[in-house]
């Protein structure tokens, strides 16, 4: 399937997001809308003249009074957390804000709801499939404080906007996105370079399954091709399930530095998952994940040489 039309990206300032929109403004025969508040004059004028259409809006409070309404295709990656815990505002901006623009766009082919692997139930090394139970997850920091609930509770309104308006929605879990525009890779790529221990929660490898942002935009008109009525509930992630310990030792080996790890139970642990489910929807990925973390180095940090690859890695610290 090759997307075309008219697109909406909510949330095309973020990891994810950014990337996604600028990529689709490139392509012959396609129509990009960006929505967000654009806080930063900078975003919204670089995003323009990549060739993407910037509509303000606040998904808490504003109604999408000017937005066009004849999109074909919608993908949401737009995700919001205060620092403040206004429950009120978080749960308005990701569930409500979901809803409104669902029904605003009601006529569009298929919508894309990024949601998070995080709504699991943390359970250890196990691979989470998409009938596991869902969970808050607790949280150190107070940006992340409304987080899983309010994914939680967005993805409830996405199950019900696609019953209510007929809107063909799929819900992908997003694991670990990471890429040229960073993510937590790319976070963690900042701590090795400043010799800053990386937290890691404590007694068994941090397995996660990241994916690189030219997977991302890979699958997403394989995604929207099997969005339906009632939703459909996918994860979305690397097939091969790296530990943070791997990756953030193979960052040091390119960077010529050693990763040091902080064990804590304040951080999330091992959130692997079941891919069964995309590979038979939307096929496997295809980016190594050695040769996506290296693009991503390479691409942030031009000025550093980088060390070459090794047949065998030590992964554990």
């Amino acid at each position: 399937m090759e997307l075309t039309g008219k697109i909406l990206v909510v949330g095309p300032t973020g990891t994810v997001g950014q990337p996604v929109a600028e990529e689709l403004a490139k392509r012959p025969g396609v129509d990009v809308w960006g929505l967000a508040r654009f806080q930063d004059p900078e975003t919204r004028a670089y995003l323009e003249s990549k060739g993407v259409t910037c509509f303000p809006m606040d998904m808490a409070a504003d109604l999408p009074v000017g937005l066009p309404d004849d999109f074909d295709y919608v993908l949401n990656f737009g995700v919001v957390k205060s620092r403040n815990y206004d429950w009120g505002y978080d749960l308005d901006a990701n569930a409500g804000g979901l809803g409104v623009i669902a029904s605003h766009c009601r006529s569009a082919k298929a919508l894309l709801h990024c949601s998070s692997t995080n709504v699991y139930r943390p359970n250890g090394p196990h691979p989470l499939n998409e009938n596991d139970p869902l969970s808050d997850t607790p949280r150190s920091s107070d940006l992340l404080a409304t987080y899983t609930i309010c994914r939680i509770a967005a993805e409830a309104m996405a199950r019900y906007a696609a019953r209510q308006f007929g809107l063909p929605i799929v819900i992908a879990r997003l694991n670990v996105p990471y890429g040229r525009n960073g993510g937590w890779l790319g976070h963690h790529l900042n701590m090795v370079l400043a010799d800053e221990p990386i937290p890691i929660f404590p007694g068994q490898e941090n397995v996660f399954n990241p994916i690189h942002e030219s997977d991302i935009m890979a699958m997403i008109p394989g995604l929207l091709e099997v969005a339906g009525t009632p939703a459909v509930i996918v994860n979305w992630g690397g097939s091969e399930p790296v530990s943070v310990e791997q990756w953030c030792t193979y960052i040091g080996h390119l960077v010529g530095k050693r990763a040091h790890f902080l064990t804590t139970d304040t951080v999330v642990g091992a959130t692997p998952i079941d891919p069964t489910k995309m590979h038979d929807l939307v096929g496997r990925t295809t980016t190594p994940w050695r040769a996506g973390v290296r693009d991503m180095v390479a691409f942030r940090e031009p000025q550093i040489p980088l060390a070459d690859d090794l047949d065998e890695w030590v992964t554990s610290p």
